[in-house]
């Protein structure tokens, strides 16, 4: 062979070399290199966040791990109390000190993305080739057009009924089923509650001697904010407002009636707390645990503290009006225009939302996945859900996972609009009515003439 030849077949491997090599640094690509360049400068990452003193716990352990397999990434987190976040962060965003990304209301939210505050998560997902749109459960993205989302759920969740197996024994109560087509009727459900709820000399609510002023465990406890009340306004057939947005519903037959059948838990048949009782009372979670109610209409998240406390819990589907429903909600993940770095603040919430690379988020009670195909493979379901476990007792994946996807209805949160005005309306002018002070229809009635103008401007 010719010295030319040579050197040419020389030159066609060391070009052979640099595209192998140039190949080989595409697929290691954006880790590799950011690996080594932030050796001396690493990225931070601030996030806030809601939840428990578990929820803290998982959160952390779950950044942890994530700051292991992306080391030039340091994540702080920030908690901020539940009753108390869209105050912290409403100052946070006025004094120039806003998150890279984190959990959102759905009612600040929606102030925010009409402030322009967020980032459209579509565009990450257009240009991510391990990720897209329909990889997702259909209804978990907040928009503030069809091709922008300013945020998608944090998680999937839902509502069930959870019961402490033991008090319904003792009581001689047949526990509620975990599927939709055995689930109790109202009747049935307030006869439970009634054997269930106790006075101080052990008489329940049915007996004629029954002391309502001296309770010592209620049937059951429920929340009175939007989405536990939604469970059965949906069930009842009710809505809040009506399909185009542009008319108040809530004070129609329909969900009037079913939002006094709630009330009448409290102060018809005295197996419920008030509002102002609750006050006085630990979380329902805990309560439920102290053997202070024997039920809890609470959402999927709690199993997380339950199992943690190793209660002798099960769940069942919520009872129905009409129909077996159960809302699906969950707060927003949100990347700020604001961040310095949009690109790791991205690779944080894809990481969150695979629970490949964070199960023990999922494992342990907290959330349930966003992707569709965490709920259909069963080899990627019997990687989050162990009917043996503590955080997953056995009437989990029926109440929670297969009423969810067989008959969840999505949150009102998803797309009303002026929820930060229509909320604390709803809130304060149902009070009368969970003290008995008041019917549901005449306060709804005047929710409805409150908050109509606000519907009359956007028409």
């Amino acid at each position: 062979m010719s010295l030319r030849r040579s050197l040419e077949a020389l030159a066609v491997l060391i070009f052979i070399g640099i595209i192998v090599g140039a190949i080989w640094q595409l697929r290691t690509g954006y880790e590799e290199d950011a690996t080594s360049v932030s050796k001396h400068d690493k990225i931070r990452l601030r996030f806030t966040y809601w939840g428990s003193v578990e929820e803290k716990k998982a959160i952390e352990n779950a950044m942890a791990k994530f700051m292991e397999r992306y080391p030039w990434i340091v994540v702080d987190t920030i908690q901020l109390p539940n009753s108390d976040y869209n105050t912290k962060l409403t100052a946070m965003s006025a004094s120039n000190e806003e998150p890279d990304l984190g959990y959102m209301t759905t009612e600040l939210g929606e102030v925010f993305a009409s402030q322009d505050k967020f980032m459209n998560l579509y565009d990450f997902l257009e240009r991510d080739p391990d990720l897209s749109k329909e990889d997702f459960l259909d209804y978990l993205w907040y928009k503030q057009a069809d091709d922008y989302a300013w945020g998608v759920s944090s998680a999937a969740e839902c509502f069930g009924l959870f019961y402490r197996r033991d008090l319904l024994a003792a009581a001689g109560v047949a526990p509620p089923s975990p599927r939709a087509e055995e689930a109790w009727t109202w009747d049935e459900f307030v006869k439970a509650a009634q054997k269930l709820t106790l006075d101080h000399e052990g008489r329940n609510a049915l007996h004629p001697a029954f002391d309502k002023n001296n309770i010592a465990q209620y049937g059951v406890m429920f929340e009175t904010w939007s989405e536990p009340i939604s469970n059965f306004v949906f069930s009842n057939g009710g809505q809040w407002i009506d399909p185009e947005g542009a008319t108040f519903k809530l004070n129609e037959p329909e969900a009037a009636e079913a939002i006094q059948k709630l009330a009448d838990l409290v102060n018809v048949y005295h197996v419920a707390p008030s509002p102002f009782e609750t006050k006085s009372m630990p979380a329902m979670n805990v309560s439920l645990q102290a053997g202070l109610t024997a039920m809890i209409i609470d959402g999927q998240w709690i199993n997380l503290d339950l199992g943690k406390a190793e209660v002798d819990y099960d769940i069942g589907v919520l009872p129905k009006m009409k129909q077996s429903v159960t809302v699906g909600l969950a707060g927003a993940s949100v990347i700020f225009k604001s961040t310095k770095h949009p690109e790791e603040a991205w690779l944080l919430l894809k990481w969150l939302a695979d629970p490949n690379e964070a199960i023990e988020l999922y494992t342990s009670g907290l959330w349930m996945p966003t992707l569709k195909k965490w709920y259909t493979e069963p080899e990627l379901i019997n990687t989050w859900v162990n009917v043996n476990s503590a955080s997953h007792p056995p009437g989990f994946k029926d109440a929670m996972l297969t009423q969810l996807m067989d008959n969840g209805v999505q949150s009102v949160g998803y797309y009303m609009k002026n929820q930060s005005v229509i909320y604390p309306i709803v809130t304060s002018e149902l009070v009368p009515v969970w003290l008995g002070k008041k019917s549901a229809q005449e306060a709804l009635d005047e929710i409805s003439r409150k908050v109509e103008p606000l519907f009359q401007q956007s028409k």
